[in-house]
């Protein structure tokens, strides 16, 4: 992991590209819910999230995972509805034959990405959805926090 230069408030200036992406996306969802804004939409907890899966998501975080999950995605590369949805999708198995690649939900990920313009950290752009100067330094901020605590 490289430290890129510069400062920020005295310290070494710390990017998304700095630290985990797991670690990141779990401090983002404990930021998420303490804002409140972002509320999962009641038909979550019972469908898909896309063909290739079985069952609905059981983690009850699943809604805070995903759009922190979005939030990074735009962060690193600006993108739409539609590459979400093969980033997100899977292998969907076939009775007989081989798996095919399958697109996940966009219904889901149009929501999510919905709630996050809401707040004000992605805004459409030319070419999908872009992140903002407050997504960018929210996200940045909480890379700075991970990284000062391990």
């Amino acid at each position: 992991m490289a430290i890129r230069e510069g400062f920020l408030w005295g310290e070494v200036l710390v990017t998304v590209y700095d630290v985990r992406a797991e670690d990141l996306i779990k401090k983002a969802v404990e930021k998420l819910k303490e804002l409140g804004e972002i509320k999962p939409p009641e038909y979550v907890k019972y469908v898909k999230t896309g063909t290739d899966k079985e069952r609905a998501p059981e983690s009850k975080d699943f809604w805070y995972i995903r759009c922190a999950s979005l939030l990074r995605k735009i962060y690193l590369t600006p993108t739409g509805v539609s590459k979400l949805r093969v980033y997100y999708g899977g292998r969907k198995e076939h009775s007989v034959g081989r798996e095919h690649h399958a697109d996940a939900g966009g219904s889901i990920i149009r929501k999510g990405l919905q709630q996050l313009e809401k707040l004000g950290f992605i805004a459409k752009g030319k070419k999908g959805r872009v992140i903002t100067s407050k997504g960018r330094a929210f996200l940045d901020n909480i890379a700075h926090e991970v990284k000062k605590g391990s």
